[in-house]
């Protein structure tokens, strides 16, 4: 039962955001009416009665693509020179006598 209600809460809430933000618009067409019941010996009839009509509008979201200049960087390697070494990493085991 929980679960049922916290569905439809999130449901209203949906509802409310995409309304206020202007994704979805609805507007009433046409009015409801009840219908005309009359009691008589021989039953309840009813007759008539209207429901009722919305327009709903929603947004649309459009995907497209435009030409960009996007500068790349170029990644560049230095190479150490001949002569030097390199360091030695800081838990290595070095013989001293």
């Amino acid at each position: 039962m929980r679960a049922i209600l916290v569905f439809l809460i999130l449901a209203v809430v949906v509802l409310i955001v995409l309304v206020s933000t202007g994704l979805l618009d609805i507007n009433q067409t046409r009015s409801a009416k009840a219908p005309d019941i009359d009691a008589s010996r021989e039953g309840i009839s009813a007759s008539g009665g209207q429901t009722p009509a919305f327009d709903v509008e929603t947004g649309s979201v459009t995907v497209g693509t435009q030409p960009a200049n996007v500068q790349i960087p170029v990644p560049s390697l230095q190479v150490a020179p001949a002569n030097e070494h390199a360091p030695a990493p800081a838990n290595a085991v070095t013989n001293a006598q």
